[in-house]
């Protein structure tokens, strides 16, 4: 008898003894002695036993030795391994199944093969993943020469023959698989599919006693041997991720803990490893794995430590004893990547408490010096490493092509930590698979790719993606010529065997579950394949082919095959994503918490970390050589500076510049060096659609690098053309030789119009295109992103291929399309295959709408060109590499990817492409055109719609896309819709503008809120949508008084010399003081039309920005441009008639401050003309300052007319009695840049010529009372006591010498009756004189007579208007015509101007507002109500409405005169007097245009009129062509038909010779009404005849109107409806009505957040793909399985229960915290900050009603009594209004009485502590405060760190905005995107909402 103990050998022996030695020290004497149960194997005659302790088995032969495990047993056994032997050998005894239950590892598996090497058991190996199914467990059909037969799989084999199943990874297999195995593992029975019975060998050996072998067989019982057996392998499921065990199945198992190895054994396993290593620095190692894998650990959730990984990393720290523990627990255990903040101290806790925080010196620098060939070992390298300046050469597996020296490759750059990095990865790679992690675009690839050529493998590589299941990985299904079923191994498979680098990339992506198959690989390099092939680790099979003496070809014919050695697993994976759930309903969308504990034990890891900015730059240098230095420096500052800040934000958008998109945009600039950097960073990021904070925080970094995009001005204008001469296609300033195609019919041709926007992205995307990128367009819907790429492939000539993606694409159907013929699978290219093989353009349209995880795959066909298509073809790049393999698809030079893409985010909900994928793209954001290209575009689309409607639809839908990006509504009307409604504008001009619009609008008709924004926005560009054609309200006008001849003026010329008076002049040139450059402020205009739903003479109104103190005096036009000046504080404003902005310059420093109102200042404004276009002359009457603005520079000049008395004296200022004249401007001729300036009561005349800058001064005889330029060079004086008037002639040029003298001539006026006389004539003095003449048509019209003559219109208080013939150019008397008025208007008193204006006028007012329209014929003036005869104009039984004033206009040529009122303003500046003197009316009125006016009313309210007849009436047309005819006739249905078969013919009838009305009656002829007979408004009568009668006929608006009782009870109802609530939930109608002033206030931005949570709920509820389903649409992976007619081939979408063990998903936690402080209730009054801070409360609670599952919120008040004044607590929300009123109740009280004081950054600080410590999903604080921190003295900078301090909560800020500028300087120090200020309260609510939506949405 033999015994023989397993302890083979010396060398163990040896180690032993060694071991002893080192543990004789540490365990004392005895302490060796501690072996209790041996193994022992005994040889007897009667065949062998093995005897473990004291149980013994006896061996038997295998049938098949080749399943039998080998070289599974080690040397020396540790107790506890032999102690698990021990029983599972008790178990096999008793014929019970075990299962192992245990940690993630490899320990319970080589137990159990341990055991079956022991007794020679054959096995029979199966890892269950998520998607095994019962067909790979009992029987799988293949097909043999056509017909199908059954195979037995894994279970029925084990059971047949007597093998032991071993099942691993119980947890991962679908719920409702393994119960098959119920039956089988409990009274071994089984009915297969092919009709054979599984029976137990008890009963089949009793049924042998009775019947035959032969007559079981034929009833087809077949017998389970007595020795099948299974050992189950599972984790424990609640404590790690998986299914639980099913209770019947459970029950079936006897279970055994197997634990990690005691600490004793494991450390004798370390020691034996690391001989070099002091032994105290392996037990602190060892002693920290315990601790991380005990059980208080994971109540911390940290995951637990990879034991078994230590050994492999004892073999590194052997050869390098060197490395720092801390890095070698950072690749076991890397710790920073995979835990929060918590998890990271707390593993560094324990680090420190076994002294192993010796990291903290800087890690060894190491690099790799050479790698050769090893010369005696095959396959292997020798590496020589430089570790902290000692050289160690070590061995490690290495390819078959010859290694590369480090270095030497010209793609690679390398940099001093991708050196370390590669030089630790050697140093892992010596024992271990590795996997590398590192953010999207940071190198891995081609670090990866680096390694594999140094170490001269071939790299294998695997795109992972997300619904890859276990087949996708090993094997797939085939189908042979003949039409047999086969497996064809997949790329791992091929790479294991012929021992290449297999790369898994994006191993985050993968489920868990079907990662699992490839434990065994990665841990013992054996694989079980499904077709029964066997891969083993090449060790082993040497060893099992010795002991079976069998050939390489034996072996494989029994599909054994062996691993290569040199076989090695590279994995690639983003960082996981700390504290994100790792639920697989997450993963579909988010990044996830993917490194669990099962992966940490497969790989080492090492992290890719973020390069540094030098070596970036030395990078992007060496890559990119001619790249300008600066621009890459600026780029690299900017990218950094994000990346280094700890903000959510700017981290996501640090991730769009990843190095990969760096070095895409460095490229670029190396071939286009003009490009400003600025452009590239935004379109990285696509800027254009980030949400609005991330913009706001991507401008303010990029202000902060300097990089702001200048907007170059000649790249707006610049003009860009297309264009193709000589096979060269120019787009702008790029140019590109034209393709030739073969296949003309795949190049796209579209019908398009150029545009200069649209032309701009494709000269872009040419520059990209020909830098060999592949382009990715972003955009809303209908911007023209398909119209734009189809362009381009035409303009390029390029055949596309097109590929439409949705919800349902799977990976299958991007790359091949299965189909079945005759038997055989034949696969149909995609689209995608075909472009590569051909060479064509490939165009994917809606890419976002597939999910992420398919669309992935695109990313190894863009980077590294390869591509494994499903029937195992591989699309390559490199047509070298192609030549030696089979099956590959060489990739075409000229294959490009266009995709299109939606932008990601609200309202399109589609996935996140341009997150996903973006950085191997070049992005284009693709934006509807801007107005001016869209009108030229529209004009081609509609060359007969009027201009007008284009305009206006451009300006609607402009402002409809702001409010859409702004968040005010959720849809972006585009380019698409606009264009239809043109298309159709075109087609059938006669309908109406504000129909055709409905057909997009109709849309939102449903929505009130949308409703309202819309029609008021279209109302607003004057689109009339809701109008009817009869609401036209013109005023009504009243006849003139016939013209008279009054009388005569006669200019004296002749005779007396002392009618005619010599003037002298002097001239001398000015003083110029300055220029100062005053900032010129812009403003927004909200320019409303105001013929929206009727039509007047006002065209359009908007409000001028102007606080309400201030005053209107003066009003000045030019051309198109308004000039409004306002006197307190002096400022002026320009704006054009239809611009955006309206600019303001302050003119507050250049005049003393106005002091309490005494002095008065009173300026009047001359715009000039060309060549000063933009600029203008001020001028201060009283204290005759006169000044020249540039509106465009800012600059402001002083000119200085006499110089004697610069500075009148100060008491002038103070004196308010006005004891002397002003000064005065006389500007008719500002045009022609001259100006004249008088003083009344003065007698001289200063001409102001502005372009020369000289003076000159006329001296008078006389004392002048005003001046009225009557043409250039003849002006009328009036005489100040005697109103006479002369006439002054000037030479037309003035020359510096005196040569050209002024005369003055006297005019006589005579009344008609004597010739002579002048008493009877009335001496008007003229309030206005034209300085041009009536058009002689004009004239004409107004005299009734046919005449031609110059003359001039002039207007006084006693006419509504003369008309002076002849003068100023006829010597003869000249005729005066007048239309005199019933009383003279200076007599009138003005009514209310006592009681409004406060005390009677001091002085005639000093602006008279009249103005002559000379081409329309017209006399407009401005009265007040008092001056205006209002009998006349309304009935009897109105009041007139409450006005400022009338408009008056006079019309010469249709003889009437009527009344436009102007309405009131809705503020006037408190001081009544000084606006008293301005003005008589509360307007000012300037002309604009030949045939309109424009008036100012004291509120700042600036209204644009139309008077001209003519105008008006092609404007009633255009308005009512826009209203579209509906002339309320009914539309008639008419159908041709060509035989006359009609019921009743149709026929004329007969006519009634009375002619009475007929209706109805089919008989009488010119009826109306009837049927079949010829008359009006009948049905089916063959033509229309009037006979003169009403026709009966019900008019479209009663149709459609709702009967008055309906909607009173609809009325009644609702009313009745409020009431039981508010009974209810017992609230006052005064309480409802309150709340109801805050609710209405936020309305929209509730519902428009209300919208956004329903649809991220419904997106949240997306359904998933179920597999392996009876019933749905076939699988097209198991399309073979379904040829071999099994049945779960389908799939079908349900929705996924989450993961058991996965955690639950926790609520979004959200607190808000208001500023109750007393100055809130101070300033209320000011700009109601504490009512808008209670709309802003009101609208977070209506918001997030009833979403409290998805938001916990509370609110908390700070105040001077503290800074958590609970508000709302976030487990009591209020349910309804009443509780929500006292919310804002309590905030509106404890603001009244609360101490003064400022807590606001204690509770910012309390509140982002508090919320940090709750569980949640992730968390926000929002502190809403007024900006005077520094009063308090809190500086900003402490404010932005506390706003920063803790990474996990989003902190904002939203200041109202108070004195000065503190909040726009407080926001200057705050971090981009976290603090907003709320200049005017209303946007508070807004800003919120911005916030909602943008951060806590974008990801919910």
């Amino acid at each position: 008898m033999h015994t023989q103990i397993l302890c083979r050998g010396s060398g163990a022996a040896v180690a032993a003894r060694r071991m002893r030695h080192i543990l004789g020290a540490v365990l004392g004497r005895d302490g060796w002695m501690w072996r209790t149960h041996e193994v022992k194997l005994i040889n007897t005659s009667s065949g062998d036993t093995v005897t473990i302790g004291e149980i013994s088995y006896k061996l038997k032969t295998p049938k098949n030795p080749e399943l039998v495990p080998v070289k599974h047993i080690s040397d020396s056994l540790p107790q506890t391994v032999v102690q698990n032997l021990r029983w599972i050998m008790q178990k096999d005894l008793l014929g019970q199944d075990v299962f192992l239950i245990g940690p993630p590892g490899p320990l319970r598996r080589s137990i159990a093969m341990q055991y079956l090497e022991l007794t020679k058991r054959e096995v029979e190996y199966v890892a269950l993943s998520r998607d095994t199914t019962e067909t790979d467990l009992k029987q799988r059909r293949e097909i043999r020469s056509g017909t199908a037969f059954y195979i037995d799989q894994c279970a029925v084999r084990a059971a047949t023959q007597g093998r032991v199943l071993v099942l691993e990874g119980l947890e991962k297999a679908e719920r409702n698989v393994l119960p098959v195995l119920n039956n089988l593992l409990e009274n071994r029975e089984m009915q297969l599919e092919d009709g054979r019975f599984l029976m137990s060998s008890e009963r089949y050996d009793k049924l042998l006693q009775e019947h035959t072998k032969e007559e079981l067989d034929s009833w087809k019982i077949v017998r389970v041997s007595e020795d099948f057996r299974v050992i189950a392998l599972g984790l424990p499921v609640p404590k790690y991720k998986g299914n639980p065990l099913d209770p019947p199945l459970r029950s079936r198992f006897q279970a055994r803990d197997v634990y990690y190895l005691p600490f004793k054994d494991q450390l004798e396993l370390l020691y034996t490893v690391g001989p070099n290593i002091a032994a105290e620095r392996v037990s602190q190692l060892l002693s920290l794995a315990t601790t991380l894998c005990s059980q208080e650990s994971s109540d911390l959730g940290l995951p637990d430590f990879p034991v078994d990984n230590l050994l492999p990393a004892l073999h590194v720290l052997n050869a390098f004893p060197m490395l720092s523990s801390q890095q070698l627990v950072q690749r076991l255990y890397p710790y920073s990547s995979i835990l929060g903040k918590e998890g990271r101290s707390a593993v560094e806790g324990v680090l420190s408490r076994f002294e192993l925080l010796d990291g903290r010196r800087q890690p060894a620098p190491s690099t790799i010096l050479s790698v050769s060939r090893t010369k005696d070992l095959e396959g292997h390298a020798d590496v020589s490493l430089r570790v902290a300046d000692k050289d160690v050469t070590f061995q490690v597996p290495a390819g078959i092509k010859e290694p590369r020296p480090p270095n030497s490759s010209p793609t690679f750059i390398s940099t001093p930590s991708h050196a370390q990095l590669m030089a630790e990865m050697m140093q892992s790679h010596m024992v271990k698979d590795i996997c590398l992690i590192g953010a999207k675009g940071c190198g891995k690839s081609v670090i990866a790719r680096e390694f594999a050529e140094m170490l001269g493998y071939s790299i294998e590589p695997l795109m992972l993606y997300q619904d890859m299941t276990a087949r996708d990985l090993l094997q797939q299904r085939c189908t042979l010529p003949n039409g047999d079923t086969a497996w064809r191994p997949s790329p791992l498979v091929s790479a294991a065997i012929e021992g290449k680098l297999l790369l898994l990339d994006g191993i985050h992506r993968v489920n868990l579950g079907t990662l699992s198959v490839l434990s065994r690989l990665l841990h013992d390099r054996e694989l079980d394949l499904y077709d029964g092939t066997r891969l083993l680790r090449s060790d082993r099979y040497q060893t099992l082919k010795e002991q079976l003496q069998l050939s390489d070809q034996q072996l494989q014919e029994r599909s054994i095959f062996p691993i290569h050695p040199s076989f090695r697993v590279l994995a690639l994976a983003e960082p996981p994503v700390v504290g994100a759930s790792s639920s697989s309903s997450s993963s579909s969308r988010g990044p996830q918490q993917w490194l669990g504990p099962e992966l940490l034990t497969m790989f080492l890891y090492h992290t890719v970390t973020p390069m540094a900015r030098a070596e970036e730059m030395d990078l992007i240098q060496g890559l990119t050589r001619d790249v300008p230095k600066e621009a890459a420096e600026r780029l690299l500052h900017l990218t950094h500076s994000l990346r280094e800040a700890n903000d959510p934000t700017a981290q996501s958008l640090a991730s769009s510049l990843s190095t990969r998109q760096l070095l895409r945009i460095c490229r670029r600039l190396s071939r286009y060096p003009e490009e400003s950097v600025a452009h590239a960073v935004n379109k990285a990021c696509l800027s254009r659609f980030l949400p609005s904070l991330a913009r706001a925080s991507l401008e303010k970094s990029l202000a902060n690098g300097s990089l702001r995009d200048t907007a170059d001005p000649a790249e707006h204008s610049r003009d860009l053309s297309c264009s193709i001469q000589d096979g060269v296609l120019t787009i702008g300033n790029v140019s590109a030789p034209v393709f030739s195609a073969t296949e003309k019919m795949k190049v796209p041709d579209v019908l398009f119009y150029d545009n200069p926007q649209h032309l701009m992205v494709m000269e872009d995307m040419l520059k990209d295109f020909l830098l060999g990128e592949h382009l990715l367009l972003v955009g809303n819907q209908g911007v023209g992103k398909n119209k734009i790429v189809d362009r381009f492939l035409h303009l390029l000539n390029r055949p596309r291929e097109y590929l439409q993606l949705h919800r349902d694409t799977t990976v299958q159907t991007l790359t091949l399309q299965p189909s079945v013929r005759d038997g055989i699978i034949m696969y149909e290219d995609s689209p995608l295959v075909k472009a590569v093989k051909q060479g064509h353009i490939l165009v994917i349209d809606e890419a976002d709408k597939a999910p992420t995880n398919v669309t992935c795959i695109l990313k190894t066909l863009v980077e590294s060109g390869e591509m494994i298509l499903a029937d195992g073809r591989r699309i390559i790049s490199d047509p070298r590499e192609a030549e030696g393999r089979p099956n590959s698809v060489v990739m075409h030079p000229d294959f490009r990817m266009l995709v299109l893409a939606n932008r990601p985010g609200f309202p399109f909900l589609g996935n996140d492409f341009f997150g996903a994928l973006g950085d191997i793209f070049s992005c284009h954001a693709v934006d509807n055109p801007k107005p001016q290209a869209e009108l030229a575009m529209l004009k081609q689309y509609g060359p007969d719609v009027p201009d007008a409607t284009l305009q206006k639809l451009v300006a609607a839908f402009g402002d409809l896309r702001s409010m859409a990006d702004q968040g005010t509504i959720t849809y972006p009307y585009s380019t698409r819709e606009v264009v239809n409604i043109v298309k159709h504008l075109q087609k059938f001009p006669g309908e109406g503008l504000a129909n055709v619009v409905r057909n997009v609008f109709d849309f939102d008709s449903y929505n009130k809120d949308t409703r309202e924004v819309l029609i008021e926005a279209l109302h607003r560009h004057g689109i009339p949508i809701g109008a009817k054609p009869s609401s036209v309200k013109l005023a009504k006008e009243l006849p003139l008084p016939e013209v008279t001849m009054t009388g005569y003026w006669t200019i004296n010329q002749v005779g007396n010399a002392r009618r005619k008076l010599l003037c002298p002049t002097e001239t001398r040139p000015i003083d110029v003081k300055g220029p100062v450059f005053l900032r010129v402020q812009g403003y927004p205009c909200s320019r409303q039309e105001s013929r929206a739903l009727s039509f007047s003479e006002e065209k359009a109104h908007w409000q001028i920005p102007m606080n309400e103190v201030n005053i209107i005096c003066d009003v000045a036009t030019k051309d198109d441009v308004l000039y409004v000046a306002t006197c307190n504080p002096v400022s002026l404003y320009s704006m054009k008639e239809r611009g955006e902005t309206i600019q303001c310059m302050e003119l507050y420093d250049v005049f003393p401050r106005t002091i309490s109102g005494a002095w008065q200042p009173f300026v009047t404004v001359a715009p000039l003309g060309s060549p000063l276009d933009g600029q203008v002359v001020l001028h201060e009457e009283q204290t005759n300052t006169v000044l020249h603005l540039d509106m465009v520079s800012g600059a402001v000049r002083r000119l200085q007319l006499s110089p004697e008395n610069d500075q009148p004296k100060a008491s002038k200022w103070w004196s308010s009695k006005e004891q002397q004249g002003g000064h005065r401007m006389c500007h008719d001729f500002a045009h022609k840049n001259w100006l004249l300036f008088y003083k009344e009561e003065g007698n001289q005349l200063e001409v102001l010529d502005v372009l020369e800058g000289r003076v000159h001064t006329i001296s008078l005889p006389i004392n002048l009372k005003s001046v009225h330029l009557v043409a250039e060079d003849r002006w009328l004086l009036l005489e100040s006591s005697t109103n006479k008037k002369f006439l002054l002639t000037k030479p037309m040029h003035m020359a510096a010498d005196d040569s050209g003298v002024c005369q003055l001539h006297a005019i006589s006026e005579d009344g008609v009756s004597s010739g002579h006389g002048v008493g009877s004539a009335e001496v008007p003095v003229p309030q206005m004189l034209s300085c041009e003449q009536l058009p002689n048509e004009n004239l004409s019209a107004a005299l009734d007579q046919k005449i031609v003559s110059p003359n001039r219109i002039l207007a006084d208080s006693g006419s509504f208007a003369r008309v002076v013939v002849g003068f100023p150019d006829l010597v003869s008397p000249n005729e005066v015509y007048s239309f005199k008025r019933p009383v003279d208007l200076s007599v009138m008193k003005g009514a209310e101007s006592g009681a409004l204006r406060g005390g009677l006028r001091s002085s005639a007012p000093k602006r008279d507002n009249c103005v002559g329209l000379l081409s329309a014929n017209q006399v407009v003036r401005a009265l007040p109500p008092s001056k205006v005869p209002l009998r006349d104009i309304y009935p009897k039984d109105v009041t007139p409405p409450m006005t400022a004033a009338y408009l008056e206009v006079t019309d010469l040529n249709s003889k009437k005169v009527k009344y436009i009122p102007v309405p009131r303003s809705a503020t006037v500046s408190p001081y009544s007097s000084w606006l008293s003197k301005v003005s008589e009316s509360d307007v000012l009125m300037a002309a604009l245009g030949s045939a309109g006016v424009v008036t100012v009313d004291m509120g700042g309210y600036v209204r644009l009129w139309e008077t001209g007849s003519d105008t008006l009436q092609r404007s009633l047309m255009e308005w009512r062509n826009m209203i579209g005819t509906e002339d309320g006739r009914p539309i008639q249905i008419t159908i041709q038909k060509d035989s006359n078969l009609d019921v009743t013919a149709p026929k004329h009838g007969k006519i009634d010779a009375n002619n009475a009305p007929h209706v109805g009656g089919n008989q009488w002829a010119g009826g109306t009404g009837g049927r079949d007979t010829a008359g009006l408004g009948g049905k089916g009568g063959p033509y229309r005849l009037d006979a003169g009668h009403t026709v009966h006929q019900v008019s479209q608006a009663e149709k459609d109107a709702v009967p008055e009782e309906v909607r009173r009870a609809a009325r009644e109802m609702g009313e009745k409806a409020f009431k039981e609530r508010l009974k209810e939930i017992d609230m006052s109608e005064y309480d409802a009505a309150t709340y109801e002033r805050f609710s209405t206030a936020v309305r929209r931005q509730v519902q428009s957040l209300r919208i956004i949570l329903d649809s991220l709920q419904a997106k949240g509820r997306e359904r998933q793909w179920l597999k392996n389903q009876a019933l749905g649409e076939l699988d097209d992976a198991k399309i073979i399985d379904g040829l071999t007619g099994e049945k779960a081939i389908y799939k079908r979408r349900a929705e996924l229960d989450p993961e058991l063990g996965s955690p639950q998903q926790k609520p979004k936690r959200l607190r808000v915290l208001v500023d109750v402080s007393g100055s809130m209730y101070r300033f209320n009054g000011v700009d109601g900050r504490l009512e808008r801070s209670m709309e802003a409360v009101c609208m977070v609670m209506e918001a997030l009603e009833s979403y409290e599952h998805k938001f916990k919120y509370d609110i908390v008040g700070h105040s001077g009594d503290g800074y958590d004044i609970e508000l709302v607590r976030a487990d009591k929300a209020p349910k309804n209004n009443k509780q929500r009123l006292k919310v804002m109740k309590n905030m509106h009280a404890h603001s009244q009485f609360c101490m003064s004081g400022d807590y606001t950054l204690e509770g910012t600080d309390a509140s982002i502590k508090a919320l940090a410590r709750e569980e949640a999903d992730e968390h926000f604080v929002v502190v809403l405060s007024d900006a005077n921190l520094e009063r308090y003295g809190i500086r900003p900078e402490r404010f932005a760190q506390v706003l920063t301090s803790d990474p996990q909560v989003n902190a904002f800020a939203i200041f109202i905005g108070s004195l000065g500028d503190q909040a726009e300087r407080l926001q200057k120090t705050l971090p981009a995107g976290r603090s907003f200020v709320a200049m005017d309260t209303k946007q508070i609510p807004q800003i919120l909402q911005q916030i909602f939506t943008s951060t806590m949405l974008s990801n919910a």
